[in-house]
């Protein structure tokens, strides 16, 4: 295999980089994994990123790069930014582009990245339209029509974490509040778990936890309750034909998708077929890679 055959995917998060090597089939040949260190800011999350990249091409350019990160990366800034110091001034691709000379470089927002992975390799692949729905530490969404990601006018398409809960609900973006994600994200839940047991727990653990614990049941059941009205109607202002949920949380599948497919059923004219993600642990990763394919 030939540096022709490798496409280099970088997944910039607010707490870890994944970088991979891959080839054109979406199978991962190398990757490394370093923490962002947020509080020392961007650029040296950057700086140690790309050393790392180069390394994983072993001074062989690769065919082309992808590279994904949270917020809406436009080419000489990043909006709706990670809280990393210094990340919404970033010009991404430019720096990308100088430690890679002459090798394509895209870039683009990690859950739509992750959509264009499930697209082409995974659990949405021949679904039209589909829905990717990511459940983690924060809340997005991302459509694909005909294969093709709806971005939106400003690439913000998507972005359910600052949906409004209820008409009363003033606290919107303007104010700096993202209300569905303040609700039912992971982080926002095991706040609200620890706050409420007494000790540190974590979203995940909260899941299994509701399996016994009355009081991590009822917090559980409302936040499902909530957020599967809101996928309800999504599903309804788009009509997918399949809907894929991935992110942390869906480790919890057997009490998170029976509670999304419930309010499907009662609340949608057409229900969408709803299915965990076929990534885990690599979407935005293998998305970066497959958004380099699609623009090389």
């Amino acid at each position: 295999m030939t540096s022709d055959d490798l496409i280099l995917g970088i997944d910039f998060g607010g707490t870890k980089v994944a970088l991979g090597l891959s080839d054109r089939t979406g199978t991962l040949l190398a990757t490394r994994r370093l923490d962002t260190d947020a509080e020392a800011g961007a650029e040296q999350v950057v700086t140690r990123a790309l050393t790392a990249a180069a390394e994983l091409a072993a001074g062989s350019p690769p065919a082309a790069i992808g590279v994904v990160s949270p917020g809406i990366v436009l080419p000489d800034r990043i909006l709706l930014a990670p809280n990393v110091p210094g990340w919404e001034e970033l010009r991404l691709a430019e720096l990308v582009s100088a430690a890679f000379p002459a090798v394509p470089v895209s870039v683009g927002t990690d859950a739509k990245a992750a959509a264009l992975a499930e697209w082409t390799w995974g659990a949405l692949a021949g679904a039209d339209p589909a829905v990717f729905l990511s459940l983690g530490t924060g809340i997005a969404a991302a459509v694909l029509v005909g294969g093709r990601l709806l971005t939106g006018a400003n690439g913000a398409a998507g972005e359910i974490g600052y949906n409004l809960r209820t008409p009363q609900d003033t606290d919107g973006f303007a104010s700096g509040a993202a209300p569905l994600e303040e609700a039912v994200g992971g982080r926002w839940l095991g706040t609200r778990a620890t706050a409420l047991l007494g000790r540190p727990v974590t979203a995940g653990e909260l899941f299994a936890l509701a399996r016994e614990n009355t009081e991590a049941k009822e917090l559980v059941a409302s936040a499902l309750d909530e957020l599967s009205m809101h996928v309800a109607n999504l599903a309804i202002a788009f009509d997918p034909a399949r809907i894929a949920v991935g992110g942390g949380l869906v480790r919890s599948a057997d009490v998170l998708l029976p509670a999304l497919r419930e309010r499907l059923a009662a609340a949608v004219p057409f229900p969408p077929e709803l299915v965990p993600a076929r990534f885990d642990q690599d979407a935005s990763l293998l998305g970066a890679v497959a958004l380099a394919l699609r623009e090389e």
